[in-house]
């Protein structure tokens, strides 16, 4: 009997959910697609769930705009579905889980274990990359072009789902390819999973991921496995990811094809020895956070011009409102030091928002401010924050003209699909950081 579909809220969407089993909770990111209500009608993709929920509580759940979730209008981001994990994980009391990306679910995973590692035991991926376009120092996947010309190929097929293409052959294997069963079944699930319009949406997203700079963050126990035969997640890719991320274990299967399909029983075995023997880490102070830092520029000729105590006053104005948009796009301040300001966010599409209503709230009161934003590895210290990333994210803001807002290329990489738009502002060497870093200002 299927388990009954739950719902958590997450802002105002609503996340489809399920929790089969019970043992140590196992958060499990599907690949592009899933249903709540059809899944379990695929015996290829409903009997991974089954074998897991034997040894563990499993909390599967649709990611938003697919499945049974809701659809908002627009792109989802990776930063709104790391969102969802942690509603999911609360709607099912769930504190700690082992949280699991499989295929287009790993950079959620990967990225959510970098932020959160309070809230994850250990993170596994099968099959998932951290970027899944070719760049020149990315050897895997078909180029941006390629991926687009194809993209447009099958919008003019009228996106229909042929399980009979070359593509979905080698990508399905040996044995589930010529099941007829499995195929009229694993089509439905596809087709009713999303709609032509959220394909293509979730496709440009994935275009644009890139998730490699957040990897050395992740602090907790990692498992990758990955089959011999994967044409999407090669082995030499997969040893790629291993060693990007500390202390990574990489497991090779024996198999063909991008699905599981009959090596699904070995990779249940793998994920339960996992489970049951992983020791985990410590607890740390260190995880991923967006930061940002505004600055106000021409402070002093402001001061010289309308006095000391007038200045206080305008100061005090100027905080109240940046306090405001914090609270808003929940942001936490750090510090105030003269006229800066250093918060911290668990998203970069906040920060940068957040960036965008300081810097209009400074410009209504007759003040110009510029901002820089960057994501990275940071430790708490009493209330404090330190590390590399916060002074790279001064070190930017530093570069910004007035009224201008600065971001690292990692930011850009991670806010695929928000809608914000960036033009190149070249590579710059940051005083006291090592190397040179590509900037962009927010339009």
């Amino acid at each position: 009997m299927a388990s009954p579909v739950l719902y958590a809220k997450s802002g105002e969407i609503n996340i489809a959910y399920t929790i089969t089993g019970s043992g140590p909770d196992v958060v499990w990111c599907p690949g592009s697609l899933s249903h709540q209500e059809l899944t379990p009608h695929v015996p290829e993709l409903a009997g991974h769930i089954d074998r897991a929920a034997r040894f563990a509580r499993v909390i599967f759940f649709d990611k938003r705009g697919t499945g049974m979730s809701d659809r908002p209008a627009g792109i989802p981001t990776l930063e709104e579905r790391i969102d969802d994990i942690r509603a999911v994980m609360d709607a099912a009391q769930s504190q700690r889980a082992h949280v699991m990306g499989l295929s287009e679910g790993g950079s959620m995973a990967m990225l959510f274990a970098a932020t959160f590692p309070d809230r994850t035991r250990s993170l596994l991926i099968y099959g998932g990359r951290p970027r899944w376009t070719r760049t020149p120092d990315y050897p895997w996947g078909p180029t941006l072009e390629e991926s687009e010309a194809s993209l447009e190929q099958s919008i003019a097929n009228g996106l229909r789902i042929d399980l009979s293409s070359d593509f979905w052959r080698r990508w399905l294997g040996p044995g589930l390819r010529d099941d007829p069963q499995f195929l009229e079944e694993f089509a439905r699930m596809q087709r009713m999973a999303a709609t032509p319009a959220a394909r293509i949406a979730l496709s440009r997203m994935n275009q644009k991921i890139d998730v490699r700079d957040v990897l050395p963050t992740i602090r907790v126990p990692t498992l990758i496995i990955a089959k011999t035969a994967d044409p999407i997640f090669p082995p030499d890719c997969a040893r790629d990811l291993a060693s990007r991320i500390p202390g990574a274990r990489l497991v090779s299967i024996e198999g063909e094809g991008h699905l599981l399909g009959q090596n699904g029983a070995e990779f249940s075995r793998i994920v339960e020895e996992w489970v049951t023997e992983v020791i985990e880490a410590a607890p740390s102070e260190r995880f991923l956070a967006t930061i940002l830092f505004v600055d106000l520029v021409r402070s002093t000729e402001r001061i010289n011009k309308i006095g000391d105590a007038a200045w206080k006053q305008l100061l005090a104005k100027y905080y109240a409102e940046a306090r405001r948009e914090l609270a808003i796009y929940g942001g936490v301040e750090v510090d105030t030091a003269g006229d800066g300001l250093l918060a911290h966010f668990d998203g970069p599409g906040k920060a940068v928002k957040c960036a965008g209503a300081i810097e209009r709230a400074a410009r209504e009161l007759g003040l110009e401010a510029r901002a820089g934003v960057h994501t990275g590895e940071v430790e708490r210290d009493k209330g404090a924050l330190r590390g590399i990333a916060v002074h790279t994210a001064a070190r930017i803001a530093a570069v910004a003209s007035a009224n201008e807002i600065l971001v690292s290329s990692t930011v850009r990489d991670l806010v695929a699909g928000s809608g914000l738009a960036f033009a190149d502002r070249g590579t710059h060497e940051l005083k006291g950081i090592e190397g040179t870093r590509q900037l962009l200002a927010v339009n």
